[in-house]
Parts: structure tokens; sequence; C-alpha cells
């Protein structure tokens, strides 16, 4: 039995998509099924039960025996929610009271950190746990993502297998419930369709061009993929960055999508809105070599094939992954 927290989510529920192309159907899906908005990730996927969120632990203690791993997938990821009491309850509480049942019943577990921890990266992107502590993150979200890396690490007791995996920017089928925290491909798709142009955000900073900000897109596939490969490989414990190791410009993704609608490149700029601009990240690009050394060899998707995929098997046809 698998547990998957967050599974009617976006990555949550690709990953139960993954888990079920490779012939897993005995899921635990943990979630709030309240948000009604988000009920097609689920659809015709093959699991064993449905748990509200706030039953889990509950469930957790009658069942602890027939769990084989968790995927802690949940969490607030709104990085624009200033509400500090959210985070504290969602994305530290609720995952420390999950790592430490791990540790008591002897679970192993894959759990969701962030790049957000990374804040403006001004100390690097490497994912050596030794530099945790300077890290500064730039919203609540990031915050409560690096509070809960650290906690994990001056922990005296973990589970007999652990990773943290420090998501960066994620796109990919089964966001569009996400609304303004959507990737940039999905609402860029509906400008095309809606206005025939792709509006980016202009650069604030005389070193960066307009559109020329760069981010490590990493496509959700090769991220479920890392998943299950720690599901199987659980020799070397410890935080990952995942991303794909290439930082493009936000002018790629845009003529990417341009070239997958078959459609010619129109962009136009806007300033970042204010209430962003001063924690807006200018470049991201994770350092992959850690996660290679655990023994991950398969190359990541580049975007031009990443968005290719998404847009013409999940977008045009609105499906579902």
């Amino acid at each position: 039995m698998i547990v998957i927290t967050g599974a009617e989510g976006f990555i949550g529920s690709c990953l139960v998509a993954h888990l079920n192309e490779l012939g897993y159907y005995d899921l635990v899906l943990v979630d709030d099924f309240s948000a009604g908005n988000r009920a097609k990730n689920l659809e015709n996927k093959q699991y064993r039960e449905k748990i509200n969120r706030k039953d889990f632990f509950v469930w957790m203690q009658k069942n602890e025996n027939l769990i084989q791993f968790v995927f802690h997938i949940g969490a607030k990821t709104d990085t624009t929610e200033k509400d500090e009491s959210i985070f504290k309850e969602l994305n530290l509480d609720f995952s420390k009271m999950l790592w430490n049942y791990c540790v008591e019943f002897g679970l192993p577990l894959v759990y969701a950190s962030s790049a957000a921890t990374y804040g403006d990266g001004s100390f690097g992107y490497d994912d050596e746990e030794s530099a945790l502590g300077q890290l500064k993150p730039m919203n609540p979200y990031g915050i409560s993502k690096n509070e809960f890396d650290k906690w994990v690490l001056l922990q005296p007791q973990k589970p007999f297998f652990w990773a943290g995996l420090k998501f960066f920017n994620v796109y990919g089928p089964n966001e569009y419930h996400k609304g303004r925290m959507a990737s940039v491909i999905l609402h860029a798709f509906q400008q095309v369709n809606e206005a025939g142009k792709i509006t980016l955000f202009k650069s604030h900073r005389a070193e960066y061009a307009d559109g020329e900000q760069k981010r490590d897109f990493i496509y959700v596939k090769d991220l479920t993929d890392v998943c299950i490969f720690f599901m199987h490989d659980r020799k070397h414990s410890g935080l990952y960055n995942l991303g794909t190791g290439s930082a493009r410009t936000w002018n790629d993704l845009a003529a990417a999508i341009f070239n997958a609608m078959n459609k010619e490149v129109a962009i136009s700029y806007i300033d970042i809105p204010e209430d962003i601009r001063n924690t807006y990240q200018y470049f991201t690009c994770a350092n992959m070599q850690k996660l290679r050394n655990a023994g991950y060899s398969r190359p990541f998707t580049d975007i031009e094939a990443g968005i290719e995929d998404y847009v013409r098997n999940y977008l045009e046809p609105h499906l579902y992954w």
C-alpha cells in the first residue's frame, strides 16, 4: 500500500497517474476533498480509498502495518499568501506529525520541499544540507518549506529512508484548478487562444532584458519519475534538488508554446505586479549533481518537448493525465 498526500492536487494526481501506468493500484489518497474544482484530477484513476486529511492520522495508526511507502506531496503552495498560521498548520505541523509517525512505524518517506527555499538565489542553488541555515526565502511559503527542512535535519530519529525533494518550476497536466498559481504555460496557452499573443513580465533589473529572466522548468512527468525512483532506490537519504539543471528564459518558453500551437510568435511585456515585485526570482537553476550521484541517470525533458506534449496531448483536447 502506497500513501499519497495532496493526491487531488496537481503534482499528487500526476503521481497517482504515473503509479497507475506502472501497475500500482493499492493507493491510499489523502487530501481535503471538499474543493470540487479538483475532482476531475482523479477521474478514471485506480486506488484503494480516499482519506480526508483531518482523518488521516487516526486512519494511519489503525493501518500502519499495511503501508509500504509514503509520498507527502500535500502542502499550502500559494506563494502570495501572507497568513503564516496557514503555513504553520499545513506545511509544518502536519508534516512534523507525519514524519514522527513514519519514524514510529518504520515507514520510508519522500516529501515535497521547494526551490522557494533558495530565496533570490544569493547563496546559489546547491542542495547541500549544511547551507540551509543561511538561506533566506522571500515569502511565507518558502520560509515554511525551509523551516521543515531544517527541522528534519535536527531530528535525532529519522525514517530508515527519507528524501526531501526541492521542486523547481513544475508544469504539466492536471493544473487547471490552480488559477493564478498555475504555470505560465497554462496561462500563456489561454492567452494565445483568446488574444493571439503571450504577455510576459518586463524586467525591473538592468542586467536582464524583458523576458530574459531564467528559470529551471521541470515537466511533471520527470518529477514523478524521480519520486518513483526513490520508492525503489532507498540507499541515500537526504535533501535533493528536483529541477533539470538547465535554466531557460521566459522568451524561450513562449516560443515553445507558439511552436506547439503552430502559431507565429507574438509577445508583449507588462510590469511585474507590485505585490510580488520585491520577491520575484530572476534566475533559478538546480544543481543536479547530488541526484545524479544517488543513481538517477535518466535525461530530463527540455521545455520544447515537454511543452509540446503538454499542449498537444492535454491542453488542446482539455484532457487530464
